[in-house]
């Protein structure tokens, strides 16, 4: 699906310059490999996420296609082992879903940071929590604790961004990099243009995540 500022109603089957398959994960991944040269994809299944039963089957098919980072709306060390069963390279454990911190560091310490990655799920700035204990939280304490709990990579994600092209958050990603030195730092919301990617590192970010870009044909293989 198309996320589209991070209202799940207005969602819509993937439309892409990639493929002619409208709406197809697997052509569509596919295709980032082929068309793109990607290598690792990251999975959002919005099923899981929203409660309802995660697509195991569909995220194996995907983990053969390339390395696979998967937010599946994890809620326990069961599910992120359930993942790691279908093929996840990486679990990625949201603020939307997570119930605590502690539980955060229990996956590390059993997985490992390299197969876990942190969620920093936002809408307009605001952090996007689902247990109480951590709604009052800022954006940057959210960040400190995940990284307090073994986490080694962040990914900074706002959702009211996605799928508009009305680029990135970047006032948050600098006030992050200067907390968090050292942790890897992912983008995600409204990246345009490859000026956006150039942006996005002189911020100080490791990577980024980019699909309506893509889709559109505004960045691609051989631009520059």
């Amino acid at each position: 699906m198309h996320g589209i500022g991070g209202n799940r109603a207005r969602y819509a089957p993937v439309k892409s310059a990639l493929t002619s398959s409208l709406g197809d994960a697997l052509a569509l991944a596919q295709a980032y490999v082929t068309v793109l040269g990607t290598s690792e994809l990251y999975v959002a299944d919005l099923d899981a996420i929203e409660g309802r039963a995660a697509q195991y089957g569909m995220h194996h098919r995907l983990s053969r296609i390339a390395r696979s980072w998967i937010d599946a709306g994890v809620r326990s060390e069961a599910d992120a082992c359930a993942l790691i069963d279908a093929g996840a390279d990486r679990v990625v454990v949201g603020l939307e879903t997570l119930p605590a911190f502690e539980m955060l560091h229990a996956m590390v310490s059993r997985f490992g940071a390299d197969r876990v990655a942190f969620s920093l799920d936002l809408r307009d700035g605001v952090p996007l929590a689902g247990a109480e204990e951590l709604r009052a939280m800022t954006p940057r304490d959210l960040a400190r604790r995940a990284v307090d709990a073994g986490v080694e990579t962040v990914i900074v994600l706002d959702l009211a961004r996605v799928g508009g092209l009305g680029g990135f958050n970047e006032p948050m990603l600098r006030e992050l990099r200067a907390a968090l030195p050292g942790v890897d730092l992912i983008a995600g919301g409204g990246v345009r243009d490859q000026a956006d990617l150039d942006r996005l590192a002189a911020a100080g970010a490791n990577g980024a995540l980019v699909a309506t870009a893509l889709h559109r044909g505004v960045i691609g293989r051989g631009l520059p």
